[in-house]
């Protein structure tokens, strides 16, 4: 028989009771108790905490410690620049090509450690940024890299022409930036998405370092215009010793030769100037991305979809048309401008097309910036350094040609209003600022707008969240794909009469562009030649006004192709 379990006495219940109790108020005070405290949490979680404010303090600290590197470096040589442009006896040419050479040869050390030592290291380069560095960039940066090389290879030419009256030193600084070039080039190619998380102050000072040999590189070729007083003097010693009075003999032994160095000088010499700015843009972006850890979202974004017309029409046939008859013009300029003088006729029909293009330009960006209003995309608020800098870069290279035209609107209404010529440079600089910045607007807008190919899986998702999927046959499954494919068509084709015109204001401008950064990248500039802002501000100021202004203007063309692209992609 089984023996009943012995009954406890009623002391022994409420003794037992009692802990109980003790133990149910106990949890759930500490249920309905407020939060810790920030004293009262863990050290493990306070050690945390205390180490990511010590390396957001030590990241701000490089970032500014390179920056000031920098800026002493800009200033350093600026200073220098001034002195040789307006004391030439205390402070020579040949000074600043020996600082600047300094300058790069510490430069290209440290890009050949970059990429043999830091980048190498285990644990270096986790992430790269998806957003900097996209293919027009890069192949803007090895197109006028090339072309440098080249313009430096003509100046090697031209000087072993007349090395009877040059110093055989000033062949070793054009080589010296061939080699810098190269190493430059290559490095920016092959790390310009790297995020490097190891020697960050040194890479920030390496990266600063180099942008501001660049910036100065820029500096000296928009000011210096001691080449191009050379060549105009020997070519009126030239003439002089044709006619009969020449007495000056540093003149080139092949004439043929030297009038392809020459020729091949004055073409290039714009690009060295581009490829400065785009290689100052590049490592401003890198030195941003040191130290930076992107999300896991950032680090794999969705798939963009390629460069299709998908029914576009009209924007490439007008487009098309812009561009040959931009060739033409150009074309028949170029064989004018090969000759002793340009006629004025060629002047006005240059111009002319300028006027002809640019309203169509302004009214179609116009178009393009109330459509972006009328969209019902959302903007896309995340940060992202690339898209900010693009938009820096855009604001920043649209003041060259908008100075250069304000320049000429100050010297033709002051001096002769009502000639043909200066009637249509007048409505030409007016129209490149209205069209510079209707073009602004409608680019900036349209980076800012979330692109559809983000927006849909999105909504999609959230349609199977909403309505998870049966567990059924293969048909079943396929009916509940078509109906969330109909409802997504339905979602979205009120927009497609605004994405169609979107692309095809976007195909458009992006043709009209092009033709506008070939026009002045690769020939005579009219500004220069057609001899009115330069008798009215003087030979040298003209020359700074226009080699600051031109190269940034063709740099705003090439950059505004590219931010074209992505606006046609989003839509």
């Amino acid at each position: 028989p089984t023996e009943a379990p012995p009954m406890a006495t009623p002391e022994a219940r409420a003794a037992g009771e009692a802990p109980a109790k003790e133990n149910q108020v106990a949890l759930g005070s500490e249920q309905t108790r407020a939060p810790a405290s920030p004293a009262e949490r863990s050290w493990l979680a306070r050690h945390f905490s205390l180490l990511l404010r010590r390396d957001r303090q030590a990241q701000k600290a490089g970032q500014l410690f390179s920056g000031l590197l920098a800026l002493n470096v800009v200033l350093l040589g600026g200073a220098f620049i001034c002195s040789m442009l307006f004391n030439n006896v205390a402070v020579t040419l040949g000074d600043v090509w020996i600082l600047l050479a300094a300058l790069k040869v510490l430069s290209a050390l440290w890009l050949l450690y970059y990429t043999a030592g830091t980048a190498r290291r285990p644990q270096a380069v986790l992430q790269q940024d998806p957003h900097a560095g996209p293919v027009w960039v890069r192949g803007s940066l090895v197109l006028f890299g090339s072309c440098t090389i080249c313009l430096n290879v003509f100046r090697v030419g031209y000087d072993v022409s007349h090395i009877r009256c040059k110093s055989q030193l000033e062949l070793v600084f054009p080589a010296i930036e061939v080699v810098f070039i190269s190493v430059q080039t290559w490095v920016l190619w092959k790390h310009c998405k790297d995020c490097v998380q190891i020697q960050t102050n040194f890479t920030r000072c390496g990266l600063m370092l180099t942008l501001a040999t660049n910036l100065l590189l820029w500096l000296l070729a928009v000011s210096n215009d001691s080449m191009h007083h050379e060549i105009e003097a020997e070519l009126s010693a030239l003439m002089k010793k044709l006619s009969g009075n020449g007495t000056n003999t540093c003149l080139c032994l092949n004439v043929t030769m030297c009038e392809v160095f020459r020729k091949g000088y004055l073409m290039l010499y714009p690009f060295s100037t581009e490829y400065c700015l785009i290689c100052c843009a590049v490592l401003f972006v890198m030195w941003k991305n040191v130290g930076r850890r992107l999300a896991p979202a950032a680090g794999a974004p969705p798939c963009a979809p390629s460069f299709h017309l998908h029914g576009a029409i009209f924007g490439p046939l007008l487009g098309l048309l812009v561009l040959v008859a931009g060739v033409c013009v150009f074309v028949l300029f170029q064989i004018q401008a090969s000759g002793p003088a340009i006629a004025l006729e060629y002047f006005t029909i240059y111009y002319a097309f300028y006027v002809a293009t640019l309203p169509a330009m302004s009214l179609a960006c116009l178009a393009g910036t109330a459509i972006h209003g009328l969209e019902e995309r959302e903007l896309d608020t995340f940060k992202n350094p690339t898209r900010s800098l693009d938009v820096v870069l855009l604001m920043g290279a649209a003041l060259g040609q908008m100075g250069i035209s304000y320049f000429s609107i100050v010297a033709i209404v002051a001096t002769r209003p009502h000639e043909l010529l200066n009637c249509l440079i007048l409505a030409y600089s007016l129209l490149l600022i209205l069209q510079h910045m209707a073009q602004n607007l409608f680019i900036i807008e349209g980076l800012h707008r979330r692109p559809l190919w983000e927006v849909a899986p999105e909504s999609l998702a959230g349609k199977w969240e909403a309505e998870p999927p049966r567990r059924g046959s293969l048909l079943e499954l396929g009916q509940d794909l078509r109906r969330a494919s109909l409802a997504y068509i339905h979602s979205y084709s009120h927009l497609n009469w605004k994405r169609r015109a979107l692309k095809e204001i976007s195909l458009f401008l992006i043709l009209c562009n092009i033709t506008l950064w070939m026009m002045p990248a690769f020939g005579i500039h009219p500004e220069f030649e057609n001899g009115l802002e330069k008798d009215f501000y003087g030979y040298r100021t003209w020359f700074t006004v226009v080699n600051f202004g031109l190269p940034l203007g063709v740099f705003y063309r090439m950059h505004s192709v590219g931010g074209l692209v992505e606006v046609y992609l989003g839509a």
